[in-house]
């Protein structure tokens, strides 16, 4: 763009002294969340007060040795917070990677710095793609800008000189010069909710399960402690101490704290797991949302291809004298478009200073088509459905190999971009490779084997997407459907289940395309990279970003490729079903306990009613429970929680986990009662009582582990050793009656039966 204003920007001493004024654009958002946020999240939690509450009551009344479990509560908070603090520092380091860059004129030199050192009054060079970081007014150029992530509405708005340009939006088409007007926390989009561009609601089903359980318990821990507490103190006089220790076993059995620690843990792990291959994670629960994803669009351009474009071949359509020639090199000189197609050309017609623009417009991915005048006469460049009435035979030939295709042509009638182009004299035609990136084809075939469908959107002609999607070897590529022949009344859910690639898709059809799928209660993943496909990555379930994209995609999106490296695409996916395929699989031991602690301590609520003959205590003590916590819930699930485990994860996380738990917590209460009602209570009953719901929930643990593999193996033994040697080794902590013989016979018993279903499993796979 030239500078026929003279536009000189700041100098560095104005930089310097609005810098020390304070005048700058420094953001606090990070895409990490703070070291305070961490540790208010990990410490002041409502499971962690509930624990803190019961642990002051054992302390009032000297219960010392049952107060071991708040040892194990404090080092799960070291431990969830030193993981989440690991977790931030990669996503921290990775960020920097994607940090946002702006150009701006200083000393009359265009310098490209990250878009936080920019000052009140810069002069920012804004281009095709790139989101704009301050609110400023344009001093010289035209450009189109989407205020979508702002307002919602996703029609581009022309801005002339004098108009204003607000933070969050984005560059359509165009370039221009603009003035900053607001920095930091002054700045428009700063005043939507803390950057609204960037914020979409946590849909967790993760999270919204351990929300309804803790509002479940929340409900019921308080009264239950204290009826618990009325019926062992005055109707079974247990006196204080008694009263105060068996009611506080009740209500630390129906807290599942350890499985809320472990969600933090996975999802962090995951993420940490992630960055160390160049994926920069920005949201936490991300990884849970892939684990469901079941249909991923991908981008054609720059995301099934790399991106870089180049002219193969120039067809003339009709003569091309010197004139059009030298105006065709000052058309691609002046042009402000800035993607890989316009770079190709200018490279191949050699760019020229020649002839001086009388106007511009800037190719926009709706229209379609640029154009630039000169007096008398307006050069076009665009698709060739929109510049021709017949798409050339040549064109269609090389559409059906894979290849780009541009029309280059003029016109002696006004061109305007609010009406339909005039009649084109057609001069060239551009035949553009574009190549598939490395192992695009195994990527894609990882994806299918799993179960993901493919579709593939692009705003190029259908047969050029198709015979790229065919040799990127996509299932069903023959499905195609051209969506410049619809508008907004089809029907896109059924366009979007019936077909695999689009054509021609406008940014909004491909938001439509997006919600059409969700619409037939598909997950969806999107990638890209262009600001044609904002829209729908902020519509898609997960979105997903090339690092090499521009500013505004990888500020939005949930994901970022840093090295733009397709193949790492799957083990994204992959990472997520790994985390919340674990956490399913073992979170059903952990509501055992929960599921039998509830009932039970109803049951003994209500045996009040029975008389004193009828009246039911809750058997065990703290500690008794907290060495449950440990050996049977907290080791297994802990050790294995790293395993791979790529299968499609199911649907509804709570009522399967539930429904895991549900028989084993029936099995221990009747256990439980059958013992009560028909023997006499003693302490070797309470004793039998309590091996019982520890081999009980160990048989869940190894139903869990089952087929066995040598981690699994090694988990579960070790926690069958272990717990049998800790009851030996501390018998007179936990307060039993027995041990010896019993329990080592019970732990012959159960690694014989681990080592057989370990031998079935090695059978049934050779």
């Amino acid at each position: 763009m030239g500078k026929e204003n003279n536009l000189q920007g700041l100098t560095s001493k104005e930089v310097k002294d609005r810098v020390e004024k304070g005048l700058v654009n420094t953001q606090e958002k990070s895409a990490s969340r703070t070291t305070k946020d961490i540790l208010i999240e990990n410490i002041f939690t409502l499971f962690n007060l509930l624990n803190l509450l019961i642990a002051i009551a054992l302390a009032f009344v000297h219960a010392w040795s049952n107060l071991l479990f708040m040892a194990i509560i404090i080092m799960n908070v070291l431990i969830g917070i030193i993981q989440e603090l690991k977790a931030k520092k990669m996503v921290d380091d990775l960020s920097i990677l994607v940090t946002p860059k702006a150009m701006v004129l200083r000393d009359g030199s265009v310098q490209e710095i990250i878009a936080d050192e920019i000052v009140l009054d810069d002069i920012m060079v804004l281009k095709q793609g790139q989101q704009i970081s301050c609110d400023a007014s344009l001093v010289e150029g035209s450009l189109e800008v989407n205020e979508s992530l702002l307002t919602g509405e996703s029609d581009a708005i022309q801005k002339e000189i004098g108009d204003e340009v607000l933070s969050g939006s984005y560059v359509v088409a165009g370039q221009a010069y603009v003035k900053v007007n607001h920095v930091g926390k002054d700045n428009y989009a700063n005043k939507l909710a803390d950057q609204a561009s960037t914020w979409k609601p946590v849909n967790s089903q993760l999270l919204n399960s351990m929300k309804k359980v803790t509002r479940f318990t929340c409900f019921l821990i308080i009264p239950l402690g204290i009826l618990l507490f009325i019926e062992a103190f005055f109707m079974r006089d247990e006196g204080l101490y008694q009263s105060v220790v068996s009611s506080s076993a009740a209500l630390l059995g129906m807290l599942p704290k350890g499985l809320v620690l472990l969600m933090s843990i996975s999802l962090a792990a995951g993420i940490v797991r992630l960055g160390k291959k160049k994926i920069l994670v920005q949201r936490l629960y991300a990884l849970e949302t892939l684990s469901h994803v079941d249909v991923l669009c991908l981008d054609k351009t720059g995301t099934l291809t790399t991106g870089k474009m180049k002219v193969d071949h120039v067809v003339e359509l009709n003569t091309v004298s010197k004139e059009d020639a030298d105006h065709i090199a000052s058309y691609l000189h002046h042009s402000t478009d800035s993607n890989a197609t316009f770079e190709a050309m200018a490279q191949y017609f050699k760019a020229e200073d020649i002839y001086t623009p009388t106007k511009k417009i800037p190719f926009s991915s709706e229209r379609k088509w640029s154009a630039i005048s000169f007096d008398g006469v307006t050069y076009v460049v665009g698709a060739p459905e929109r510049l021709c009435q017949r798409v050339p035979d040549q064109a269609q030939q090389e559409m059906k190999k894979g290849n780009r295709v541009i029309v280059i042509g003029k016109t002696t009638e006004k061109v305007s971009v609010d009406q339909n182009l005039p009649k084109i004299d057609a001069l060239y035609l551009v035949v553009i490779q574009d190549v598939l990136r490395e192992n695009c084809q195994d990527t894609i075939q990882r994806f299918h084997k799993e179960g993901v469908q493919i579709k593939i959107i692009s705003g190029d002609h259908v047969d050029a997407v198709s015979a790229l999607a065919k040799q990127a070897g996509v299932i069903d590529a023959h499905k195609v459907v051209d969506l410049s022949q619809y508008d907004d009344t089809a029907d896109y859910g059924k366009l979007a289940e019936e077909n695999v690639v689009f054509g021609r898709v406008s940014p909004q059809q491909k938001k439509w395309l997006v919600k059409g799928l969700q619409s037939r209660s598909h997950q969806v993943a999107m990638t890209g990279d262009g600001v044609n496909d904002i829209l729908a990555l902020r519509e898609a379930d997960c979105s997903i970003a090339i690092a090499q994209g521009n500013d505004a995609v990888k500020q939005i999106s949930e994901i970022v490729l840093l090295d733009s490296s397709f193949k790492n695409l799957s083990d994204v996916l992959f990472e997520g079903r790994r985390v919340v395929n674990n956490i399913t699989r073992v979170a059903g031991v952990f509501f055992i306990k929960t599921i039998y602690s509830v009932l039970l301590s109803v049951i003994c609520v209500l045996s009040i009613f029975g008389g004193a003959d009828f009246s039911f205590g809750f058997p065990f003590i703290p500690i008794q429970i907290t060495l449950i916590d440990a050996a049977i819930e907290a080791w297994p699930s802990f050790v294995t929680m790293m395993e791979p485990n790529h299968h499609p994860v199911p649907k509804d996380f709570l009522p399967v986990v539930l429904k895991k738990a549900l028989p084993f917590a029936l099995m221990i209460l009747v256990y439980i009662c059958g013992i009560h009602f028909f023997t006499e209570e003693t302490i070797n009953t309470q004793t039998i009582m309590y091996y019982g719901i520890v081999y009980i929930s160990m048989l869940a643990v190894v139903k869990s582990c089952i087929p066995m593999n040598p981690l699994r193996l090694f988990v579960s033994s070790t926690m069958v050793i272990g717990f049998t040697f800790g009851v030996l080794i501390f018998k007179n902590l936990f307060h039993l009656a027995f041990t010896g013989w019993f329990v080592i016979g019970m732990m012959i018993l159960y690694l014989v039966i681990i080592l057989l279903l370990a031998k079935v499993k090695t059978k049934s796979n050779s």
